[in-house]
């Protein structure tokens, strides 16, 4: 796989604006904005999806939306992938195993789109909610989910120029950040964590996840599609978020914030784990 196109990508453009309180000052100065670009993730030779994204990390968020999406099963399905870019946007090809390819065109004749939602374009109910594999949840500590929120502020620069991403982590079981990637588009940097994730072959038994957005359904399945048992957010989970914990056993937490977080589901094989 190529590897240009990383973490020093820039995602970030500088302009020109007005600052004001209580009315507008002459004076001008330069703010950062985060950049949101179209990427389109196109499967040997063939379009699939066009999602509007952070220009960074593009090799992760490739091979982490197609490990959620069930596309590819292990990144050994994966035999290239090459970034190209236009004043239009990006465009991610990907060379994968021919059966699953074989696959995707089968899926492609039922589904006509998706979104970052993942849900648009659906021709049927049933397929809305899709079956959810079982995870086995960690034991996981409330001073570790602390400490974890502790260190997200040192790790998200992106957020911190230009107030405008989302971030997760992904983080061992005492709650230290090992990775983290940043998004305009909650979905697309849990993507590119899963992808980080995937690239480093990271065992994914002990930590958990932490995301700087709701706990959606779309969130819960993203992690239990590629065996992360725990999935922690600083905003509220929702009903089908719960629901699909529940299913697959993987332990979610949401509210989580300084001092303070909410246990939605502990299955009971994952023990209070302390210190």
């Amino acid at each position: 796989m190529s590897t240009h196109h990383t973490r020093d990508a820039v995602a970030r453009q500088p302009v020109e604006v007005r600052r004001g309180a209580n009315g507008w000052h002459t004076d001008t100065q330069e703010d950062l904005l985060a950049l949101e670009k179209p990427v389109a993730l196109v499967y040997n030779g063939i379009s699939h999806a066009v999602m509007m994204a952070s220009p960074a990390d593009l090799e992760d968020f490739a091979l982490g939306f197609s490990l959620s999406e069930g596309i590819l099963a292990n990144t050994d399905e994966c035999y290239d992938l090459d970034i190209h870019e236009a004043p239009q946007g990006l465009t991610v090809h990907l060379t994968i195993a021919s059966q699953r390819m074989a696959e995707l065109k089968q899926r492609r004749r039922s589904l006509t789109g998706r979104t970052g939602c993942g849900l648009c374009g659906t021709e049927a109910l049933e397929q809305a909610i899709r079956p959810i594999p079982s995870v086995v949840a960690p034991s996981l500590s409330d001073a570790a989910i602390q400490r974890s929120l502790q260190e997200l502020a040192a790790h998200q620069p992106l957020l911190a120029a230009t107030g405008a991403s989302h971030g997760a982590a992904w983080c061992d079981a005492q709650g230290r950040i090992q990775r983290l990637r940043e998004d305009v588009g909650r979905h697309n940097a849990l993507d590119k964590l899963i992808g980080a994730l995937a690239r480093e072959a990271l065992p994914l038994g002990e930590g958990f996840a932490l995301v700087t957005s709701r706990a959606s359904y779309e969130m819960v399945h993203k992690c239990a599609s590629v065996g992360i048992g725990a999935l922690v957010a600083v905003s509220a989970a929702t009903a089908l978020a719960l629901e699909q914990a529940q299913t697959s056993g993987l332990l979610l937490a949401g509210f989580a914030r300084p001092g303070r977080h909410l246990i939605y589901h502990r299955p009971t094989s994952a023990a209070m784990a302390h210190g």
